[in-house]
């Protein structure tokens, strides 16, 4: 890498979007030898990865960097959501765990999230050991190379996961929020009752009330 580059913490979420399955927020620490690894590895935003390579990228990030990914379940979500009422303090909350759960393995004096909200949220988020970090929201933060690690832990993640409840409850969960997605809610309350769904899904989504 030719400029100076600075150690520093990316953040970023997946699912934030999906109707079924987890939130999950990874951090992932990199320095400029990771950093470079990471770009010879071929990592970018996880939007732009298949699910399989997704899923190698992530073992190989796991063992040269220190991270901390936050799945956060369906029952859960819906409980902190009902708490918070509003998803960028849910966000915010998430951020500054993985934030924090990576400061626990080594120092490190600067953060970078993708922007979703007013950047205090994360800062009043953290708690003592993040205190002193630098932290900056970016638009389209997944262009550094932090975040883009972290946008695949936490999309690969996603993904296992999602495959988890598939297992488990023996139903495809369409990834998403199309009409495919209604129909596969419409399956499981056929399945299991309505009563049930919160444990799949993000129950402030507005396709939880069409169903």
């Amino acid at each position: 890498m030719t400029e100076q580059f600075i150690s520093h913490i990316g953040t970023d979420e997946s699912g934030k979007g999906d109707f079924f399955g987890p939130l999950v927020i990874a951090g992932v620490l990199a320095d400029e030898k990771t950093a470079q690894y990471f770009l010879d590895l071929g990592i970018k935003d996880s939007k732009k990865l298949s699910d399989k390579k997704m899923l190698i990228l992530a073992t190989e990030i796991k063992k040269v960097a220190p991270h901390s990914i936050i799945a956060i379940s369906n029952s859960k979500y819906n409980e902190l959501y009902n708490n918070m009422k509003n998803l960028n303090k849910l966000l915010a909350w998430g951020h500054a765990r993985a934030i924090e759960n990576v400061l626990e393995k080594q120092h490190c004096e600067y953060a970078l999230s993708d922007k979703f909200g007013d950047e205090s949220l994360i800062k009043s988020a953290l708690m003592r050991n993040g205190r002193s970090i630098r932290l900056e929201q970016m638009c389209k933060a997944e262009s550094d190379i932090a975040v883009a690690a972290a946008s695949v832990l936490a999309r690969a993640t996603f993904v296992q996961k999602l495959q988890e409840m598939e297992n488990t409850y023996g139903l495809k969960f369409q990834k998403g929020c199309s009409g495919l997605v209604k129909d596969g809610a419409k399956l499981f309350i056929e399945k299991y009752g309505k009563e049930r769904l919160k444990e799949v899904c993000k129950a402030h989504f507005k396709t939880y009330n069409e169903v």
